[in-house]
């Protein structure tokens, strides 16, 4: 069966179950969970929650920082009512790769932490009864895993995970499980596209379904007024006077198609639709043909306990401090966040730069030193870099298909810090680049987010990007504290050099800030004091203001976050604007100030 990206939702023909909570849980230590047999069932327990990673919850380092198979359980009633329909068990994620089990028989295995995935169950489903449904996951790094990174052995036989990248190896099964019931002839997919004509739009769409049926598209407005009606699979619909989606100023269209048998309904479907343009021209951002300034952050999905685990409550609070700080954009650094964060955005009116899992690819066990250095490690030379685009282009289709109609999602990005300073690099990014193009009809601006190593004198890839995104710490990784000024001659070179190299596109700053220590005061500053801190900004922001290509700036982090540990950490990285449990620094009322103060149109 085609995998259906859509988000589940109940209707008159469609049913969804919840199959969250508590699971039994068991790390596979010995390695011995297949050869007995655990798709059976597993031995012990022990339960967790799901969705949640399975690290934080357990006050025993082997548990957290554990490498290898682990194995989830639960079980699902399924009434016979449901019989004559296809029955799918979807999950948002299993971090890293996973394989499902129900009542014993293999169903689907799958390759990818951040994106969702259903297993159809019809052939071994068990009516009118509980059915056992069991998942064995893996967190382990490699090459050809995005992210990428290693996993070693330890003297007492334990595995370790090495990644290539400055987050936490969070795992388990992190987003939400559903069991969703569909007719025989259902909707499979859809996509729209936009054309602004005066007050109007021109509205094209496109569905697939499993049959031959016929389908018809309705829209309404936010009051429940129908203002548009189309037949077939495809077309083009005219909504008058309309209502765009804009910055903060979210409008949302209702969507129901339906397929149809006479005057029955086979299936019907809906979603929440915003309706606008976004493009590059030149070096500006045009949202509905009007300039757009990007201010906002890099995020990760982060919290105490439940690790990178979907919590609603997290998502709320942090949409309520970045409308309190002034933020209009964020990246989804460093993976694609979770579909109702999406669906939040869309209705809070943010723009989202929605990134792929690809980062690691630049082999360093501490690639913020690295980054800086001209260090070059040829990672698109390595004999698994056939196997490393296989599962980075399946990851591209279904990012694209999961979220090309969300109104937030204004471009891709396709690789956080990359290896770009050799040759091999450039046939890899042109393919990725181009099927991107391909596969959304939208053709959203695409990029990637580079480090200091990825130079106008040194990267061979930056040319395939619609508008640049610079990953810099000028006056901390590179020429920190006393140095500062000629961090700022160092910044403002680079500047110059990218800007006599004929580039003429937009540059957004992904990535900039340094570590603060809560409540860490020093006169005079020193790296890691507030007062440092507001110096660095200070700096970033005048180079920032005195060149007119500089169309955002996203601070490096949101809130602080858990990393491995190591001497350069202090219990995760601690760049954050806001603490991990969500109350501000000191900076979060610098950049309220400053943020506030620049227009939406700023430098348009």
């Amino acid at each position: 069966m085609k995998q259906s990206m859509l988000y589940p939702r109940a209707t008159s023909t469609r049913r969804v179950a919840d199959m969250n909570g508590m699971w039994k849980f068991r790390l596979d230590k010995e390695n011995e969970g297949e050869e007995q047999g655990w798709k059976n069932g597993i031995p012990g327990a022990d339960l967790i929650p799901v969705p949640a990673s399975f690290n934080d919850f357990y006050t025993d380092k082997e548990s957290r920082e554990f490498t290898g198979d682990f194995w989830y359980e639960t079980e699902v009633f399924v009434p016979g009512e449901w019989k004559g329909r296809h029955i799918d068990v979807r999950f948002a994620a299993v971090t890293h790769r996973c394989t499902v089990y129900v009542n014993g028989q293999e169903i689907i295995s799958h390759e990818g932490g951040f994106l969702p995935f259903s297993a159809r169950i019809d052939e071994v489903v068990n009516w009118n009864e509980p059915n056992r449904v069991v998942v064995k996951g893996n967190n382990e790094l490699s090459f050809t895993s995005l992210p990428a990174g290693i996993s070693v052995t330890l003297e007492n036989g334990r595995k370790m995970t090495k990644p290539f990248f400055d987050f936490f190896n969070y795992a388990g099964i992190q987003r939400p499980v559903k069991l969703v019931v569909l007719p025989e002839e259902s909707i499979v997919d859809f996509t729209l596209n936009y054309a602004l004509e005066g007050n109007d739009a021109s509205v094209s769409y496109q569905v697939e379904t499993t049959g031959d049926h016929p389908v018809t598209v309705e829209v309404y407005d936010e009051s429940g007024k129908p203002v548009a009606r189309g037949e077939g699979k495809e077309g083009c619909l005219k909504i008058e006077n309309v209502h765009l989606w804009e910055v903060h100023n979210a409008y949302l269209y209702h969507f129901v198609l339906k397929v149809l048998d006479g005057e029955e309904v086979l299936d019907e479907y809906y979603d929440e639709i915003g309706i606008r343009t976004f493009a590059v021209e030149g070096n500006r951002f045009l949202l509905n043909g009007n300039p757009v300034y990007l201010k906002g952050f890099g995020k990760h999905e982060d919290s105490d306990i439940v690790g990178r685990g979907f919590n609603i409550g997290v998502m709320k609070r942090d949409f309520e401090l970045m409308k309190w700080i002034g933020a209009n954009s964020f990246r989804t650094s460093h993976y694609p966040y979770s579909e109702e964060i999406y669906q939040m955005a869309d209705r809070e009116g943010f723009l989202v730069i929605d990134e792929l899992p690809a980062v690691g690819f630049f082999e360093s066990l501490a690639n913020f030193v690295d980054a800086v250095s001209g260090k070059t490690t040829n990672f698109f030379d390595r004999p698994t870099v056939p196997e490393l685009k296989k599962n980075q282009l399946a990851m591209l289709e279904d990012l694209i298909a999961r979220d090309k109609n969300h109104a937030c999602v204004i471009a891709w990005s396709l690789f956080n810090e990359p290896d770009t300073m050799t040759d091999s690099a450039a046939p890899y990014f042109e393919e990725i680049f181009a099927r991107a193009k391909e596969l959304d009809v939208q053709k959203r601006p695409r990029t990637f987010a580079m480090e200091l190593n990825s130079s106008p004198e040194h990267c061979k890839c930056h040319q395939f990007c619609d508008f640049l995104c610079l990953n810099r710490y000028y006056g901390w990784y590179l020429l920190g504290g006393y140095e500062m000024v000629n961090a700022e001659t160092a910044f403002r070179k680079e500047m110059d050099a990218w800007l006599a190299k004929g580039v003429n596109c937009p540059m957004v700053f992904t990535e900039y800030g340094c570590d603060n220590l809560q409540g860490e005061h020093k006169l005079p500053s020193v790296q890691w004091s507030t007062e440092y801190e507001m110096e660095y900004l200070e700096m970033f922001h005048r180079v920032f203001d005195s060149y007119e290509c500089v169309k955002g700036e996203q601070v490096w982090n949101f809130a602080d976050f858990q990393t491995v540990e190591g001497i350069m950490r202090v219990n995760g990285n601690k760049k954050g604007i806001f603490t991990r449990q969500r109350q501000p620094k000191e900076a979060a009322y610098y950049f309220k100030k400053r943020w506030e103060s620049l227009p939406l149109d700023y430098k348009g």
